[in-house]
């Protein structure tokens, strides 16, 4: 029987989404967590309190400390990065890089005294940022895993448009007293409709964010691999210079850093010092993205051994690159206020349910009878389905909940939360084959929303004590924070419930076997012609 083209792209949908689907759930998962990376961050550092903006006369001395810090811990680095403070992080973060394969350093310091700042160890959400498009991989292997995955599900998107033609209808259509493969059916339906312009440009732009290292050879080929003087020609950078070889000394950061904040109005957040006991030493001063869709960053440039100002960058960029700084600029939301960000936040979780429910309707439609277990391969997949749906929240509540769990001075704390995250995810995979599948849905689920309950509990002790010991009053954002953690608690155990229930009617009623045409025609009605 000759196939239709809603047949075939019912096909193709079903498998791209399928052979993608787990990695996609991570990377929807932890990108919508990173549109509040800052409070994350911020929540898992409460030492901190927020503080009004540091003034120029702040800065400069903050500036002076730093190099101070750096010349006697980072003398032999070739490039100096400064994260100057802010309202948000009132610390001084010092970066250094000393050459090719060797790692880099890392220190938080007090920006008042420059000694080191007595805070937690914790990568906070930037752990979550870089999982997102990394996967906690060498970042080269990371990204073109994610970039694979982003292509595979723009081909998923394109094809479930054209298998659904009640595409409309789908998105207010959403049966629960009908089988349990039907709820799944419309429940991805409407998680992938209702937010289907959302998830097409996040997807899109996610893959433009990364274009260059995707699609090199046209730069590589004008440039002659000279990616510095690409950015620089491009407006996106300051131009680069060449070590002297010759050694100088570095004038006095502060006049600079005045100099550079008369001279931009946007709040400066970073200094970059390249080549630093050079004659040719170059400083950088960035700031922050003006308001607005490009994700550009003002800059400064200096002569490092005199202090006189090199270039200005402030807008002036070529079409092409203000397209892709724009595409950035959508991509990570930077622009947007409370309520529009939280606006993305709700179609991002759209798209992570869209990806879980998709993930359990193939393998729902594939299911032979009840509680059979089918051969390899869906069982595979079912296991797979419990270990990345369930495992990945699980994963993320043990990390945060490590960060108020693990004592303050135990070395490489941060590690020890990054291993925490994985350890919770590789559990919960390794207890998932060994109940029945719908068990351990319930039983994989609950324990996410225990996990999630228990972050709330940990905090709230310690804002007690705080309060019994006399304690400033406590910022909103925990207030808010522990919130929401209780609220995932409570969506965790509402769908542990979910699939106790299912699981129990399942046995009373087992299914009947059907051919695997009439199973896709089931799974996927809009594609029958």
């Amino acid at each position: 029987m000759r196939k239709g083209v809603r047949q075939s792209m019912a096909w193709l949908h079903a498998w791209s989404g399928l052979v993608v689907g787990w990695v996609l759930f991570a990377v929807f998962v932890t990108g919508t967590a990173s549109y509040y990376r800052a409070e994350i961050s911020h929540w898992m550092r409460p030492e901190l309190r927020r503080e009004a903006a540091p003034g120029p006369e702040a800065m400069a001395a903050a500036a002076e400390r730093a190099v101070l810090h750096l010349q006697a811990h980072a003398g032999g680095a070739r490039t100096w990065f400064i994260g100057l403070p802010s309202a948000e992080k009132p610390l001084l973060d010092l970066f250094w890089r000393t050459g090719p394969g060797r790692p880099p350093g890392h220190v938080l310091l007090d920006p008042e005294t420059g000694a080191p700042a007595a805070v937690r160890d914790t990568r906070g959400g930037d752990f979550l940022y870089r999982f997102h498009f990394e996967l906690n991989m060498p970042p080269l292997w990371g990204r073109w895993i994610v970039g694979i995955c982003a292509l595979i599900m723009l081909v998923a998107l394109v094809s479930g448009i054209v298998t659904h033609r009640r595409i409309f209808a789908d998105a207010f259509t959403f049966r629960r007293d009908k089988s349990a493969q039907r709820g799944w059916l419309d429940a991805h339906n409407v998680t992938g409709v209702l937010a289907l312009p959302f998830h097409l440009m996040i997807t899109y732009t996610g893959l433009a964010t990364l274009m260059l290292m995707y699609v090199p050879w046209g730069v590589n080929t004008a440039y002659r691999g000279d990616a510095q003087a690409f950015f620089a020609e491009s407006g996106q950078i300051t131009a680069p210079r060449p070590p002297a070889g010759r050694p100088g000394t570095l004038a006095p950061l502060g006049p600079m850093v005045r100099e550079a904040m008369a001279t931009i109005p946007e709040p400066l957040e970073r200094l970059s010092i390249v080549n630093p006991r050079d004659a040719n030493a170059t400083v950088v001063a960035v700031f922050e993205e003006p308001h607005g869709l490009s994700h550009e960053h003002p800059q400064v440039a200096f002569d490092g051994a005199t202090g006189r100002v090199l270039e200005v960058r402030a807008g002036g960029l070529q079409p092409a690159s203000k397209t892709v700084t724009t595409m950035v600029g959508l991509h990570e939301a930077h622009f947007a206020g409370a309520a529009l960000r939280l606006l993305f936040f709700l179609c991002g979780f759209a798209g992570s349910a869209m990806v879980a429910t998709g993930l359990v309707l193939w393998s729902v439609a594939r299911l032979p009878r009840g509680e059979a277990p089918g051969g390899f391969g869906l069982r595979l997949v079912q296991t797979l389905n419990i270990a990345t749906v369930a495992g990945l929240p699980a994963a993320i509540a043990a990390y945060v909940l490590a960060n108020r769990l693990l004592p303050l001075g135990l070395p490489d704390r941060a590690g020890w939360e990054v291993g925490a995250f994985f350890g919770a995810w590789l559990l919960v995979a390794a207890l998932a084959p060994l109940r029945p599948q719908r068990r351990a849905w319930a039983e994989m689920l609950a324990a996410a929303a225990g996990l999630y309950a228990a972050v709330a509990a940990a905090d709230g002790v310690r804002l007690l004590r705080e309060a019994i010991t006399g304690g400033a009053a406590p910022e909103a954002l925990f207030l808010v924070f522990d919130g929401a953690m209780l609220g995932l608690a409570a969506l965790l155990l509402l769908a542990a419930r979910k699939a106790a229930r299912t699981g129990a009617s399942a046995r009373r009623a087992p299914r009947p076997v059907r051919p695997p045409l009439e199973r896709a025609r089931a799974a996927y009605p809009e594609a029958a012609e």
